[in-house]
Formats: structure tokens, C-alpha cells, sequence
């Protein structure tokens, strides 16, 4: 019997998966069966698996998409009946260096104290530079810190780290710690999956550490909307849900005053913008996550991004040209000189101090919402696109501050009560 049981999860990635399939391969590391997981994608990625390598892995085809975990799981089942003493789980778009699986097991062997072990991750785009190599979970601020995350590879860096959590890209765990703490966390489908299942090890009394001599290259996994707020609701649930189901009694006032705090600003930047749909799907998201709403997500929770022209039509209509202030933000004046040539305007832009007298400046800056001068002499444009330019921008940001107070207290019994809840059900 193999030593190993790697496990591949796809979902619409044709090429990307028969590569990461190749690399798995060309490992110098044998003593494994792979087996590759296809959760009902609508490209012809089972047809070209089967194609390209046949009998030499197990193919599963799920009939319906059951998300990251769901996906990894079906796998991890089959190949846990089998016996192997560890498991792996390979992301569809990561390709291994020929000596990482290897450099994970060896690990694993002469730390017997470590329950997982996984890859030191690097850009795909930009190999010199690192994605991951171990996250931190704070609880002060109720977020996650990847560790040297964008840091140039110069060989400086620990040989291994142990953190909180890894991302389940190129992951390998012993046999024994899923008998303790269970396969990983199918509730969520997608996002924070991994990141509970290493805290659950890391509770169980095992480490979890990130491999420097294992790399692997990952495309970045974006949270970003695209079409549509998919990925906002399941990130926003799942983390609400991590962190209501791990904080502290003690700093639940803490935890529910900063999640409030970040959702208000999402919902009042949507309400001055006039783009609706991201603020709908985190308060959809947040009254599943206080209710105990898991799985896949329920009709009316994702919808199409929209973007609201006409805050931008009524700026670029109002001069021929502006002097813009890029401060910190320099990869902003591109985007908004870019909308200006969209929407038809043909506008002559002059870079900060070198413009004639009398053209209108635009400043770029963190957050409107934060500006004292509200004389309207000058327009300014935050780093989430809010505008601040007329009469009805000045009231919004005079009535931010009060708005703001007024949200967190309403809805922080709501929050509260729904901690409590749980916390209670889980008990039971």
C-alpha cells in the first residue's frame, strides 16, 4: 500500500488542473495514489483528464458543486477508506516543485508533534515573490495576517514556521489528526475552510507549519467581484461565523462592535455610491452567519455588481479638465482618468502642481468620510471610488459619524443574541 493519498479538487479549470496533475507527476516523491475530484464543472476538464492520464489516477465526478471543502472532502473519504497514513490536498491551480510532497512527508516524519504540514506558497505571476508561508489568526482584530505575503525570496527567510493556519493549496495531514478533529469543515463551501480545519488541529494540541524547502506556485485566489458578489457572501459569512463560533466570551462585545463597524461602512459607501448589490449581499450574509445559515448559498443572497455612472457623469460633465492629486495612490489615477475615456469625456488631466490656475484639483485620499475641509473648493475621490463634490456628498459626510453610531447600536443586541444562540446550540 502507498504511504500517500493526494487529493486534487477542480471546478471549470481545464488547463490549469492537467497541469497541476503534471507537476504532482513529475514529483520525485512515488509512493502515492492520486486521486482528482471533479465538481461537476461545465468545461470539458473530466473528459481531458480522462483523456491525458486514464488509469494512472482514481477520477470521482461529483454530480453538483459541493465547494472547496465539499469537493476536497469527497476525496479525502475515499482516499481515507484506503488507509494511507497521510493525506494531501492540492489546489487545481498550483503546480509543486518536484521535491515538495517529498520535503512535506520527511517533515511530518521527523516532527511527530506537527499534525499538518504544507508548502511555502509563491506567485504564480511572479515566482520570486511569496503568497504564503504560514497566516496568523487575530483575535484583537478579528482578521487573518498572511505571513511574508508579497516578500521578495532572497533566502533570508526560516526554514519552516509554525502558524495558526495554512491555506489548503498544498497541504498534507496525518491519518490520526483527521480521527480527532474530522474532515474539513463542508458547512462553509467556500472560504475559511482551511483556515478552521488548521485551527482545529492547532486546538487538538498538534502544530501546523509551513515547509520553506516544500514550494509550491499558486495563482492568486482572488476574493474580488468580477460579475457578481459570489465571493463577497461566503467570504463575509464564513468569517463572521469563524470568528462568532471561536472568540472568547469575554471579547464578543469586541468581536460584534468591529464586524458592525466594517459592514456599516460597506452599507453607507453603497448608499452614497448608488451601488446597491455588494451592501445587500453582506447583510444577507451577516443574517445567515447570526442565524446559523451554512452550506451553499440560498436564493437572493448573490447578485450582478453594479456600478452607478451617474455620481462620475455629473463630476466629469462639470470641468474640461482637473489637476489630480494622486498622494498614495497612484494606481487610482489611472482607473478614474480610464472611466472619464469610457463614458465619453474627453478631459484634459494635469498632474498635481503643474496645471494652470483655475483648473478644479481632485485629491485622492483614504476615505471621504474623513475630510474636514467640506468647502467643496476641491473634489475628493476615496481609495472605494466614494465621491465627495456636491452638496449632497457634504451631508453625507456630516451625517456619517452619527449614522454610524446609530447602526452599531441597533443591530449589536441582534448580533449579540445570535452569538449567545449558538453558543448554546453547540453546547447542547
Amino acid at each position: 500500500m502507498k504511504e500517500l493519498g493526494i487529493v486534487v479538487c477542480n471546478y471549470n479549470k481545464k488547463d490549469d488542473v492537467l497541469a497541476c496533475i503534471q507537476s504532482i507527476f513529475e514529483s520525485k516523491y512515488q509512493d502515492y495514489d492520486l486521486y482528482v475530484v471533479d465538481n461537476a464543472s461545465e468545461d470539458d476538464s473530466v473528459q481531458a483528464i480522462r483523456d491525458r492520464y486514464g488509469k494512472n489516477l482514481t477520477l470521482i465526478e461529483n454530480k453538483s458543486n459541493l465547494g472547496g471543502s465539499g469537493g476536497f472532502n469527497t476525496g479525502l473519504r475515499a482516499a481515507y477508506e484506503k488507509g494511507y497514513p497521510y493525506l494531501m490536498c492540492v489546489d487545481n491551480d498550483a503546480l509543486l516543485d518536484e521535491n515538495a510532497i517529498g520535503e512535506l512527508i520527511c517533515f511530518l516524519k521527523e516532527h511527530p508533534e506537527t499534525g499538518i504540514a504544507a508548502a511555502k506558497i509563491y506567485h504564480r505571476e511572479a515566482p520570486d515573490y511569496v503568497q504564503q508561508f504560514g497566516q496568523k489568526i487575530d483575535f484583537e482584530n478579528f482578521c487573518t495576517e498572511v505571513e511574508y505575503l508579497n516578500v521578495y525570496e532572497d533566502g533570508s527567510m526560516p526554514p519552516y514556521v509554525y502558524t495558526d493556519a495554512v491555506a489548503a493549496c498544498a497541504l498534507v495531514i496525518r491519518r490520526q489528526v483527521i480521527d480527532q478533529i474530522g474532515f474539513m469543515p463542508e458547512e462553509n463551501f467556500l472560504y475559511w475552510d482551511d483556515t478552521e480545519w488548521c485551527y482545529r488541529c492547532n486546538l487538538a494540541g498538534w502544530k501546523v507549519a509551513s515547509v520553506g524547502n516544500a514550494a509550491a506556485l499558486h495563482a492568486m485566489g482572488a476574493k474580488k467581484e468580477i460579475d457578481n458578489t459570489f465571493p463577497t457572501y461566503y467570504a463575509w459569512r464564513n468569517w463572521l461565523r469563524f470568528f462568532m463560533k471561536y472568540t472568547h466570551k469575554e471579547n464578543r462585545e469586541k468581536l460584534v462592535e468591529t464586524f458592525l463597524d466594517s459592514m456599516f461602512q460597506i452599507v453607507y459607501e453603497g448608499i452614497h455610491k448608488g451601488e446597491k448589490n455588494r451592501t445587500r449581499t453582506v447583510m444577507l450574509a451577516y443574517d445567515d452567519a447570526i442565524h446559523g445559515v451554512s452550506g451553499k448559498a440560498g436564493e437572493n443572497r448573490i447578485f450582478p455588481v453594479d456600478f452607478a455612472e451617474k455620481p462620475w457623469q455629473e463630476l466629469f460633465a462639470s470641468e474640461d479638465s482637473f489637476a489630480m492629486y494622486a498622494g498614495n495612490y497612484p494606481g487610482q489615477v489611472e482607473d478614474i482618468m480610464e472611466k472619464s475615456r469610457r463614458m465619453g469625456y474627453d478631459i484634459t488631466w494635469y498632474q498635481e502642481d503643474k496645471h494652470p490656475e483655475g483648473v478644479r484639483e481632485i485629491i485622492l485620499c483614504d476615505s471621504i468620510f474623513q475630510i474636514e475641509d467640506l468647502s467643496l473648493q476641491k473634489i475628493y475621490i476615496d481609495i472605494n471610488d466614494c465621491i465627495l463634490a456636491s452638496e449632497d456628498d457634504v451631508l453625507d459626510v456630516i451625517n456619517y459619524n452619527y449614522s454610524r453610531r446609530s447602526f452599531i447600536e441597533a443591530q449589536k443586541p441582534v448580533f449579540m443574541e445570535g452569538i449567545r444562540r449558538q453558543a448554546s446550540e453547540e453546547k447542547a
